[in-house]
């Protein structure tokens, strides 16, 4: 963004004379910046437990959470708790997604949510789902919670245990 800001304070003495938007001004310091790259909007495929199947655009127009957890991660269990009372408050504008990021049959899953009492999807890790995970990034901790606007933007990432506090403060009611 640091660059954006140089290259547009260079480039405003020679549109000053032009009213022009935000986006025509980015447009043309794009040009200027052979090194850019534009980051590509994200695209994922995911099935959850029940074969219900998610994907950018049945998700769009909600914020989408997305959660990389274990069974075996203290803070990960710790959150739950978290999510499913944010989810039973808030599921007409916002999709949580649980993806249980360890090898584990579904018997042992179906048993964790029902002792959870998890209301949201949960998606395996499995031949189906596994290249769809790395499509929201490294992981490098547990748990990890990336938090999207409903156009699909970037809002903010989380490395460890979140709370509805911290849910409130990026997800807001939809109008």
């Amino acid at each position: 963004m640091k660059k954006y800001l140089i290259i547009l304070l260079l480039i405003a003495p020679f549109h000053t004379s032009q009213a022009l938007s935000f986006g025509e001004v980015m447009d043309s310091v794009k040009k200027l910046m052979p090194w850019y790259e534009s980051v590509s909007e994200l695209t994922f495929e995911l099935r959850d437990t029940k074969g219900n199947i998610f994907t950018e655009k049945n998700t769009k127009g909600k914020y989408l959470v997305i959660n990389f957890w274990a069974s075996w991660c203290t803070p990960c269990l710790k959150e739950i708790p978290a999510f499913v009372e944010f989810y039973k408050e808030n599921s007409e504008h916002v999709e949580i997604l649980g993806l249980d990021f360890e090898p584990v049959n579904i018997e042992v899953i179906n048993e964790f949510v029902e002792r959870f009492s998890i209301n949201y999807p949960i998606i395996l890790y499995s031949h189906i789902n596994d290249t769809e995970f790395n499509k929201f990034g490294e992981i490098i901790g547990m748990p990890t919670t990336i938090i999207y606007s409903p156009k699909g933007e970037l809002l903010q990432t989380f490395m460890g245990e979140i709370t509805v506090e911290d849910l409130n403060k990026y997800i807001s009611p939809l109008n």
